[in-house]
């Protein structure tokens, strides 16, 4: 069987979340991941400008009014310095380095103005997705491969960011910086995301909701070496290897 995560990353993130961490920084190892990860589309100001004419097509006729959600369900949890696997369909994968907010209680219908009490912290996601055109319908089989989702290497206090709506977000490919933008850029600030989609759902507890990835995330290959750096979380690391060069049984995870 394919191994998409060590037994170690399965432990890491089976645990992200226990106390609230507002005030402080924690590894993944100290904190647990008890909910779910969500995705979010067309949360980028220019992917949204180059778009206004397809939204006028069929099916929808119309930009869309709430945040556009997807869910990286748990096998393609990953983390800082595991590989990423390249399927052996796929020739290369896309890479949407973003920032993941870490919900820290139960939030139902909150404010832009208290949406930052919700928030344990916040940490670097690095969404992988083989590339695909489409948002008219779910693209499970491009989002949802094994360790296609990277966290880590820890969670930063909400308190201790100045603004994390002037937070950049850079990656790197085999040491040449390939994308970098802001939170600035953001359509949806984090307040407004987070008041935004718990108008129509609830957000629990160790729940990481991501705030979108850029249009023009960096394709990656195979042996391509990628870094993420969101300061001043940290750094998330990580090589890509074709995924039949590394073979384990998954009973022994």
């Amino acid at each position: 069987m394919r191994k998409f995560c060590s037994r170690r990353s399965v432990i890491v993130m089976e645990l992200l979340s226990e106390e609230n961490v507002s005030d402080r920084d924690v590894s993944l190892q100290e904190v647990v991941l008890k909910g779910r990860v969500y995705g979010t589309l067309l949360n980028d100001l220019v992917e949204l400008e180059t778009m206004k004419d397809d939204f006028l097509k069929s099916p929808y006729k119309q930009p869309p009014e709430a945040p556009v959600l997807y869910m990286k369900p748990r096998n393609t949890y990953n983390e800082h310095g595991q590989p990423l696997l390249l399927p052996k369909d796929v020739a290369e994968v896309q890479m949407g380095a973003t920032l993941g907010i870490v919900i820290g209680q139960t939030a139902t219908a909150v404010k832009k103005i208290s949406a930052l009490d919700v928030v344990s912290g916040f940490t670097i996601i690095g969404d992988v997705t083989v590339p695909h055109k489409s948002f008219f319908r779910p693209a499970v089989k491009h989002r949802a491969r094994d360790g296609f989702c990277f966290l880590g290497p820890q969670v930063i206090g909400s308190a201790l960011i100045d603004d994390i709506n002037d937070v950049e977000v850079k990656t790197y490919v085999n040491d040449q910086i390939v994308c970098s933008w802001l939170t600035s850029n953001l359509y949806r600030s984090v307040a407004q995301l987070l008041e935004d989609v718990t108008a129509f759902m609830t957000l629990s507890r160790g729940d990481v909701l991501h705030v979108g990835v850029r249009q023009d995330a960096p394709i990656v290959r195979k042996a391509d070496r990628i870094r993420i750096e969101i300061d001043p979380i940290g750094v998330l690391e990580t090589n890509v290897v074709r995924e039949q060069a590394i073979i384990v049984d998954r009973g022994h995870l």
